[in-house]
């Protein structure tokens, strides 16, 4: 069952102890612009499926994240939420695990759900056809009277 979040009010992740990120709700908009986002469209063909998803958590954090709380520079000042900031808060692995797992991950696992039903092009239903398919073909030739 999908469970549908009609208020669309922001929520907090606790990342790490005494991590918080206020993030907008995961929607179709958010991930649509993140993958439009410049920096994924200037990876090289190249680019391994680690520094994509690195590129796109950046990139969805940036549109996602809006607030945050236990950032601090290296003298522990608070640190206002940017774009720099959230790039260099992803480059340290539990915090960028935990963003993957808590918020981006959500919505990924939801998109693998809807194909659940999918037939398996080497399993049991590879041979299956269509019933309705031949029910129509057969109305379609059988002789007429």
């Amino acid at each position: 069952m999908i469970r549908l979040n009609l208020t669309a009010a922001p929520t907090w992740l606790t990342l790490a102890s005494g991590l918080r990120l206020q993030v907008a709700p995961l929607t179709t908009a958010l991930m649509v612009s993140a993958r439009a986002d410049p920096t994924i469209e200037a990876l090289p063909d190249t680019a391994t499926q680690e520094e994509l998803a690195l590129a796109m958590a950046k990139a969805v954090a940036r549109r996602a994240v809006l607030d945050w709380e236990g950032v601090g520079d290296d003298a522990g000042n608070i640190v206002p939420v940017s774009p720099e900031g959230i790039g260099a808060l992803l480059e340290i692995w539990p915090v960028f695990e935990a963003f993957q797992t808590q918020y981006v991950a959500k919505g990924l696992i939801l998109d693998a759900e809807k194909n659940v039903s999918a037939p398996l092009p080497n399993g049991p239903s590879a041979g299956a056809t269509g019933t309705a398919r031949h029910a129509r073909s057969a109305a379609q030739t059988a002789p007429q009277d």
